[in-house]
């Protein structure tokens, strides 16, 4: 592959990446055609690079670059949109399956997914409760599994997950990756992944990036 051939294959790149003076980061390539985990110790700033990479924080040098485009050139609230990120912290109403989804819709100003819809994506992410069920007697887990649903039917260009597993068992960690993974694949989105889970890193990672 020549440079130009690999350039179109980039989504997202970073340049001389600095975050409050403190995290320096190496030059990170982010492939339209892999899957992209993001791996390293505690506290190297891999959930920062996220954010980073949404727009969510600023950087203190260098630059991001989203399809060939710097991000300080690009409306946020439209970075976020179409660079999504599932953060670890997972925030539903405390209402039921089906009012959550419309009500991140909602707030999107789009009509909500019908209900058959619904249940497509939350099969994917191994949910098989009715739509009335009420999310505050979910475990956390499951709640998880919603949050990444509902995030997963905006069908985001680019879809960041940070650590998606980390409230799974390690047989339901590996069927959802496994159908978030086949699911963007077929949607041509955009999957980058932090995790401490090695044997996810090792089972479906295609470019590991360290951080750290």
């Amino acid at each position: 592959m020549n440079v130009g051939e690999e350039m179109d294959h980039i989504i997202l790149e970073t340049k001389n990446l600095v975050f409050q003076d403190r995290i320096h980061y190496k030059d990170i390539q982010i492939y339209k055609d892999k899957v992209n985990f993001i791996v390293g110790s505690s506290g190297t700033g891999k959930s920062t690079l996220l954010r980073l990479f949404n727009g969510t924080l600023t950087p203190s040098n260098g630059e991001i670059r989203y399809e060939g485009k710097s991000i300080i050139d690009i409306n946020p609230i439209e970075l976020r949109k179409e660079v999504s990120l599932i953060s670890q912290s997972v925030y539903l109403f405390d209402t039921s399956i089906k009012e959550n989804f419309e009500q991140f819709y909602e707030y999107r100003g789009i009509k909500a997914p019908d209900e058959p819809q619904m249940h497509k994506y939350l099969q994917l992410c191994q949910i098989s409760f009715p739509l009335d069920k009420d999310c505050t007697t979910m475990s956390g887990g499951e709640r998880q599994r919603v949050y990444i649903a509902i995030f997963l039917s905006f069908l985001p260009k680019v879809i960041m997950l940070d650590e998606p597993t980390s409230a799974l068992d390690k047989e339901n960690s590996t069927k959802v990756i496994q159908n978030i993974i086949d699911f963007c694949k077929e949607k041509g989105i955009v999957v980058i992944i932090v995790s401490h889970d090695n044997q996810i890193v090792e089972r479906f990672g295609e470019n590991i990036i360290t951080i750290g």
